[in-house]
């Protein structure tokens, strides 16, 4: 049996961000991992952009308390996260009302016109786009970086990481005992940061779920349009999420931005889907699809309000919920580990209340009574 002061269930972004800032913090820590190496789901199949406004009224809370450790990562990683992208979203006349919608209550987010947004990403049809918003800031994020920097950190302040160890069994008594395929291990705290399989952690732990529903997200990848410099074009996309489209490598990623329910598993590509997400695609570009050269797909997981869990479980002492990231994980995972270190040690959370509150598992009616 090895002992811990706090086992964290998951080896993505969320769960290694937040063992890190633990162990930081002074605690002994144990993340126990399913795969043969961290962040090998969500966390290495995601887009990776920094967007300040992407999301409800608590995530861009979260996306500014993140963005300032993400353009200054001092004493986490040796070189920049961040480099410059921008984010463009386009509408047909149908559509304004959900453009002006996203607009409302943004920041840094300016109106554009069908030309203006063609000069950003010159492959657009003018006819398609009666409105667009644009947000320069937006920037591209190093994932392998970041993930890799809050590795390092934590094995610095002692901290563990196990790998091929699946769950098999989370037990309550005076403490926590987790037995997986690696062995057994024991402590006050476990953190649920298991992705896609958080409901069924909780589960083996006897607690109600949250809801999670994982949801399928594929995406391909095209050669560049000929003659184009596609380098400094923007992530673009329609605001309908029929589709997105992003510059990686010097090719085009294109994905149907699908967000098809599944159980979790290790995903992959739905032919049909991708198929007709490129279609729509080819209905709003001047470019064809000549060949898919490679494609993938990744889960997102999602609550029925769309916003993070975060907080310890009203019924089970000791037993904190990390889960819920959708398509934020990346981008909160800063202020998410901070906020998920500040609980854990018993600190004051430099979050604001009202997004502490919001983030709670307890939130759910299947919970009674406040965090401990």
């Amino acid at each position: 049996m090895t002992r811990a002061d706090i086992l964290v269930i998951g080896g993505g972004i969320a769960g290694i961000s937040a063992a890190a800032r633990c162990a930081e913090a002074g605690a002994r820590v144990v993340v126990l991992e399913r795969e043969p190496g961290i962040g090998a789901h969500s966390t290495a199949r995601s887009a990776a952009i920094f967007i300040a406004n992407y999301g409800n009224a608590t995530l861009r809370a979260i996306n500014a308390a993140s963005g300032p450790l993400l353009a200054e990562p001092d004493g986490l990683v040796d070189h920049p996260l961040l480099t410059p992208r921008g984010f463009l979203i386009f509408a047909d006349e149908a559509r304004l009302p959900e453009l002006a919608a996203m607009q409302a209550g943004a920041t840094g987010m300016e109106a554009l016109s069908a030309q203006q947004a063609i000069e950003l990403a010159p492959i657009l049809r003018p006819e398609r786009i009666a409105g667009a918003v644009y947000e320069a800031d937006a920037r591209d994020i190093d994932v392998d970086l970041l993930l890799n920097g809050f590795a390092r950190l934590l094995r610095a302040h002692g901290g563990q990481v196990v790998t091929g160890a699946e769950v098999l069994a989370v037990e309550r008594g005076q403490d926590w005992t987790v037995t997986c395929k690696a062995g057994s291990y024991s402590a006050p705290v476990v953190i649920n940061a298991a992705g896609a399989w958080g409901d069924i952690v909780a589960q083996m732990a006897g607690l109600a779920p949250v809801g999670l529903v994982p949801m399928r997200r594929s995406a391909a990848i095209l050669p560049a349009p000929d003659g184009e410099n596609i380098a400094a074009w923007p992530l673009f996309g329609r605001v309908d999420d029929a589709w997105y489209a992003k510059p990686m490598g010097g090719r085009l990623m294109v994905s149907p931005a699908e967000e098809d329910p599944v159980a979790p598993h290790d995903a992959w590509p739905d032919d049909m889907v991708l198929a007709e997400g490129l279609d729509r695609f080819e209905q709003d570009v001047t470019m064809r699809v000549s060949r898919v050269e490679r494609s993938w797909a990744g889960l997102r997981s999602f609550v029925p309000d769309r916003t993070l869990v975060a907080g310890f479980d009203a019924n089970a002492k000791g037993f904190f919920w990390l889960v819920g990231q959708g398509g934020y994980g990346v981008q909160t995972a800063p202020a998410m580990a901070q906020l998920t270190a500040d609980l854990c040690m018993g600190r004051t959370p430099a979050l604001a209340d009202w997004v502490v509150n919001a983030l709670s598992p307890n939130r759910f009616s299947t919970r009674k009574g406040a965090d401990t």
